[in-house]
């Protein structure tokens, strides 16, 4: 198998709008270069655009392992985590992308799970 061609596939289908088509071709990949911080941060996109959330966690939990400082990997767990209903879990990693990195993005994020905890809390 040649990785980068098939690297290259993986993020034309991405890019096309095809995230689970993307992760299928990038799952073996990971698995060969386990260590490719590039190829697991796309499949980690590739997991959540495809709302397969506990596989992007676990790819965004293998970058922040490896690089605590990732402040994009922090913003995509927490918004993973998010998106599965996990506010008071994502609310940690969305703090830390929003402090490493001043991102409109990333501030949004973390008002919308702060005001979503603020409403629940005082109910």
């Amino acid at each position: 198998m040649d990785l980068l061609e098939e690297y290259r596939r993986a993020t034309f289908f991405f890019e096309s709008g095809d995230p689970l088509g993307a992760s299928k071709l990038l799952e073996p990949i990971v698995e060969a270069e386990p260590h490719n911080t590039a190829v697991r941060q796309l499949l980690a996109r590739a997991y959540f655009n495809s709302a397969q959330l506990n596989g992007a966690e676990t790819q965004l939990r293998a970058l922040i392992d490896h690089d605590p400082s990732d402040h994009y990997a922090h913003h995509v767990l927490g918004r993973t985590l998010e998106r599965a209903g996990r506010f008071r879990e994502a609310l940690p990693h969305l703090r830390l992308a929003a402090a490493m990195k001043t991102q409109p993005d990333y501030q949004d994020a973390l008002r919308r799970v702060e005001t979503w905890l603020g409403k629940n809390d005082a109910a």
